[in-house]
């Protein structure tokens, strides 16, 4: 989730409580993202508001216990990652455990408790930034990850709030296959994955969730796209840089298809990204088979996730900024994905999907992973409860 300006907010909850209503998770976790928005210096007065109407809702006044962990220390250009993460218990979960990092053990929890400001001192989470080499494009990036852990019903596991790096530029991302940011991206994913099953703490199954930023594979996707066009470059006088790429159709008058620049990607007719949910181009989405070996993804099933349009009249629409891709994801550990799809009884069900599809809420759609997990985590009498994971 990215928090959104004011106005916008109010259908963020409407849609986030008609999830919670339909599901009735006893255990959900909300990662947001850009905590305070893109001009977050002006914006963070409105986080406060944010997080007390959140909490002090009607839609979530069963759930008796919560943990809120938001970077809001802006000024610490060391540290802060802009990242938010919410944790919610319905008041029939008896027994609930969260991690203490520093003393490395498990403490009951109870009532509601908020941190912000300087996360670093807080020992119930484990809280990075990447480091500033990950990314030199970038002056100041906020790109880094927030990891708790959790047991319930006997079943450990870590929840990962993490953001990846952008593409900075579609010029750069369409020169090579796989792109230079993919490969960016690629290392910043595996140190999260080290970090998490290091020696330092016991190995338990974990759930990665947040913006990843892959992209698909934009040189396949334009050559694809425009597999009977005729490219046109275009350079600036002064540098002979490439600054715009034009794809025209051979006949039918040259009829232009795609304009690419370094923040933009026009292309003639959106309806590619949005017919079947965008199916046709999944083939295309190739940044997690790197780790194939180390995290589970259920079968995507809702459209391309990023970049939708700012306006609030056009919820279905794309903005014409960056090729849409599935930015937004809920990845876990093959350990946890054994442990929601191992059949227990009928009654589970799982279910991957996207929030508010005719809503505008910013330029990301959050998605969210509902299921349920069997008491024991598998052990032979099991009762079920149902939980439910809400990016």
């Amino acid at each position: 989730v990215r928090t959104l300006p004011t106005p916008r907010q109010g259908d963020l909850f409407i849609c986030l409580f008609q999830v919670v209503h339909a599901h009735k998770p006893h255990f959900m976790a909300l990662h947001c993202q850009e905590f305070g928005g893109k001009n977050y210096e002006a914006s963070m007065s409105h986080v406060d508001k944010f997080v007390k109407e959140l909490l002090s809702s009607d839609a979530m006044k069963d759930y008796n216990r919560a943990r809120v962990y938001l970077d809001e220390n802006y000024k610490s250009q060391e540290h802060f990652t802009a990242l938010g993460s919410f944790y919610f218990l319905h008041e029939s979960l008896k027994n609930i455990y969260q991690f203490d990092f520093k003393a490395k053990k498990y403490k009951k929890v109870t009532g509601k408790e908020i941190y912000s400001d300087t996360l670093e001192s807080t020992p119930m989470l484990e809280k990075e930034k990447f480091p500033q080499d990950y990314f030199p494009e970038c002056k100041w990036s906020r790109k880094g990850f927030i990891r708790t852990r959790w047991c319930i019903t006997d079943c450990a596991f870590d929840l990962v709030n993490i953001h990846l790096f952008h593409d900075a530029s579609n010029l750069i991302a369409w020169e090579t296959s796989p792109s230079v940011y993919s490969g960016i991206r690629h290392k910043a994913l595996g140190y999260v994955l080290d970090r998490i099953i290091d020696q330092r703490f016991e190995k338990v199954s974990y759930f990665v969730f947040g913006d990843f930023n892959f992209r698909l594979d934009a040189k396949a996707v334009v050559e694809t796209l425009c597999a009977k066009a005729t490219m046109q470059t275009i350079r600036a006088a002064d540098t002979n840089e490439v600054v715009k790429l034009i794809f025209r159709e051979s006949d039918n008058d040259r009829k232009v298809m795609l304009q690419l620049e370094k923040k933009l990607f026009d292309y003639f007719n959106q309806d590619v990204f949005r017919d079947n949910n965008g199916t046709a181009l999944l083939e295309f989405d190739r940044e997690l088979s790197v780790f194939k070996d180390r995290l589970y993804e259920l079968d995507i099933s809702f459209p391309p996730s990023y970049p939708y349009s700012e306006d609030s009249s056009q919820g279905k629409q794309y903005m014409n900024t960056r090729c849409p891709a599935w930015c937004d994801r809920i990845l876990m550990s093959h350990s946890a994905k054994e442990l929601i799809l191992k059949s227990e009884n009928d009654e589970k069900i799982v279910i991957y999907d996207h929030i508010g599809p005719n809503v505008c809420m910013g330029d990301h759609k959050p998605v969210f992973l509902s299921f349920r997990i069997a008491a024991g985590a598998g052990k032979p009498i099991a009762n079920v409860h149902k939980c439910c994971v809400v990016q």
